[in-house]
């Protein structure tokens, strides 16, 4: 419970710290990727926080390269 409270703490005080200066020179873009990537972040760190297993992005790579990879292993050979 205490890493949770923590890790949303340290996320209310970068979005207090990041957010005033975006609004006031009007970067409303910017606004929005940073408040995305700020949720995908906590909420990764809360799973990981709970000891829940997140996927490697590495295993999906492996999966999609690794017919291919078998190919042309076989060609070469």
């Amino acid at each position: 419970m205490w890493p949770i409270i923590g890790i949303v703490l340290a996320a209310i005080g970068i979005a207090i710290y990041e957010v005033p200066s975006m609004i006031k020179r009007n970067l409303k873009k910017e606004l929005w990727v940073f408040s995305v990537l700020l949720i995908i972040g906590v909420t990764l760190s809360i799973i990981e926080s709970l000891n829940v297993e997140i996927p490697n992005p590495m295993d999906w790579l492996t999966i999609i390269y690794k017919p291919f990879s078998d190919i042309f292993l076989r060609i070469l050979k």
